[in-house]
């Protein structure tokens, strides 16, 4: 006969495969477009594949699994699962370029219908970086120095809402900031370096925060450890947003020199 606790074992197997399969649905619908796309136009990028593949991955170990499960009593898995969630995930799945890839499945008609949403005034408003760095970075401040992050963990809505949250935020911050997709409402380099600095200086502010004021319900040392995770690990994905920035900065700029200098 089973016992008590090979019953739970087996039950968290099922929920395991069960909450998975909307993440390998959408590495399938990825993948079908890939293999659509490829008989219409030249082929994707094979490393644009792999950035999906293991950002959806980052995703979903975030959200199930043994990660998951040890962040409601552990903060520095909480944390992994934070810069998981919130910061590498986004990045992978912004450098897959998932919209044009979308773009390019869809017919004329629809692509039009696309375009025009992605030029409206509330999609302006939302992906411009002064927006989307109070969004995610903001967000984070609410989340940590209010009794949200207690709230979080007793209600499956509050839960689910944050969560949320935390994964578009972080998608919508990083491709205001790089543009690898289309993007119709475009603002200079300049400005997006200032807030990109000004938003890293909160990430990090509020790192130390923690450390020096743990949440709600988290040890003194788990705070301390949560918060250099943050502090280290987020400078380390924050750096790869810095230098993808300024190489495309700088292949702009070389590409429009060497256009200028040919007509002259």
């Amino acid at each position: 006969m089973h016992t008590h606790h090979q019953l739970i074992a087996e039950k968290s197997v099922i929920d395991t495969i069960v909450l998975s399969l909307p993440f390998i649905l959408i590495i399938t619908i990825y993948l079908t477009a890939v293999f659509i796309s490829n008989k219409k136009y030249q082929r994707w990028p094979f490393y644009r594949i792999i950035f999906f593949i293991v950002g959806i991955l980052c995703t979903a170990a975030a959200l199930i699994g043994p990660i998951a499960e040890s962040a409601h009593t552990n903060f520095q898995a909480h944390m992994v699962m934070h810069l998981l969630l919130g910061m590498l995930g986004p990045l992978l799945i912004s450098l897959s370029a998932p919209m044009t890839l979308v773009l390019r499945n869809l017919s004329i008609k629809h692509a039009r219908m696309l375009s025009k949403l992605l030029k409206s005034a509330y999609v302006q408003f939302i992906c411009h970086p002064i927006t989307a760095a109070i969004l995610n970075i903001g967000g984070l401040w609410v989340l940590y120095t209010t009794d949200l992050f207690s709230m979080m963990h007793s209600s499956i809505l509050v839960y689910t809402v944050v969560h949320l949250h935390i994964i578009l935020a972080g998608y919508v911050f990083t491709i205001s900031m790089i543009y690898i997709d289309p993007t119709p409402h475009r603002t200079s380099f300049y400005l997006r370096a200032c807030i990109l600095v000004i938003a890293m200086a909160g990430h990090n502010i509020l790192s130390k925060w923690i450390y020096a004021n743990p949440p709600a319900g988290v040890g003194k040392a788990d705070a301390e450890l949560g918060g250099m995770m943050m502090y280290y690990a987020g400078d380390a994905i924050d750096l790869v947003i810095v230098v993808i920035l300024c190489y495309q900065f700088f292949k702009g700029n070389s590409y429009w020199t060497k256009k200028a200098h040919s007509l002259s």
